[in-house]
């Protein structure tokens, strides 16, 4: 008769020097990942963070893996942010508080940014907390709308939008004012107002022409 095996021991730590290979490839790919997005490879994460390229895929078997790893826990962040928003009273100060918020989040990761507005990277835990995010952001839309705070033709679906135009901004003067587009972001703001009403104390000083030719050197698409 077969002697019982008794529980399966439990799953060991990463040794010492594993766990420090995983923070490092980990810290590498959010400097990767945030200057050049999700087009990088696993073989450019290596390449920056001084390891062997099978070091990488062993912690990490593919990028889609890493890409997991990076962003669940960032798009859980901005999902927090949303609910913390639906608590405050005001709801149109609601709304702009937390627009604002994912721009500083997104503005300065461009990976972020493609993980929030496209569907190409980023499936099980991302999916999962974009979904999560679906009802929170309508919420937001809909309570300022009903305040009397934004305009009542805007939709929840808008909101992918404004982002993408300021990912363009953040795209086009990161060489030569990578804050402008909070002014553009403030002009925008005030735009979706129900209600005209005092402009917004612009946040950044405008482009001078030389500014804009230099932008228009650098750009690429």
């Amino acid at each position: 008769m077969a002697r019982d095996a008794g529980p399966a021991a439990p799953a060991r730590p990463l040794r010492r020097d594993a766990e420090l290979n995983r923070r490092r490839i980990l810290a590498s790919a959010r400097e990767v990942f945030g200057l050049r997005g999700l087009e990088a490879t696993l073989d450019d994460i290596a390449h920056h963070a001084g390891l062997g390229v099978g070091t990488v895929y062993r912690r990490f078997p593919s990028k889609e893996h890493l890409v997991e790893a990076m962003f669940a826990e960032r798009m859980e962040e901005i999902g927090t942010l949303a609910e913390e928003a639906l608590k405050a009273e005001d709801a149109w100060q609601a709304f702009v508080d937390f627009t604002w918020q994912a721009a500083e989040l997104h503005s300065g990761d461009r990976g972020l940014r493609e993980i929030m507005l496209s569907n190409k990277f980023g499936h099980d835990h991302v999916a999962e907390e974009k979904a999560r995010m679906v009802p929170l952001i309508t919420q937001l839309v809909e309570r300022a709308k009903a305040a009397g705070g934004l305009r009542t033709d805007f939709a929840p679906t808008d909101i992918p939008l404004v982002h993408m135009m300021i990912g363009s901004v953040v795209e086009f003067t990161c060489a030569v004012e990578p804050g402008l587009w909070r002014r553009c972001l403030a002009m925008l703001l005030d735009g979706l107002r129900a209600e005209p009403g005092r402009a917004t104390e612009l946040p950044h000083p405008p482009l001078d022409e030389q500014e804009v030719d230099e932008a228009m050197s650098c750009w690429r698409r």
